[in-house]
């Protein structure tokens, strides 16, 4: 398709022009949103290399019965509404690899943020949650953390 025929197609069709404009622009912003967000999305993979070469602090922000009936070993679990960058449990891990998990990984997202504000340096999320930690066959440990 050239630019003629893609101006006239847009001159007859401008509802279908915009859409095409603005789904256009909403794909760009999805695809670059990664680089300017301050953490990174691990894959499960990642995630256990990264425990088990940096001991890595896993926070786990699922409700605490979510997280009795599974979660990854050594995580700690904190539901968000009482989570606190200053908090005892995250103290002295400001330089340290801090890993948030929630059930599909969106949840993870806000408290990651916080994290970042609160100037924590190496910070992540579990890409898909715990959903996928079980989706790729990794153990969880059921009680408490």
């Amino acid at each position: 398709m050239d630019y003629e025929t893609l101006t006239a197609f847009i001159g007859r069709h401008p509802l279908l022009g915009m859409g095409l404009v603005g789904l256009t622009v909403a794909i760009i912003i999805n695809e670059l949103s990664p680089l300017f967000r301050g953490y990174k999305a691990l894959r499960p993979g990642e995630l256990t290399a990264l425990i088990n070469r940096d001991e890595a602090l896993v926070v786990d922000i699922r409700a605490y019965a979510d997280f009795e009936k599974g979660h990854i070993a050594g995580s700690k679990n904190v539901l968000p509404s009482q989570f606190d960058p200053d908090s005892k449990l995250l103290a002295g891990a400001k330089e340290s690899p801090v890993v948030v998990v929630c059930y599909r990984g969106v949840s993870a997202s806000g408290v990651a943020r916080q994290l970042k504000r609160a100037g924590f340096a190496q910070v992540s999320i579990l890409d898909g949650g715990i959903e996928a930690w079980q989706s790729a066959d990794l153990p969880l440990v059921k009680g408490r953390g």
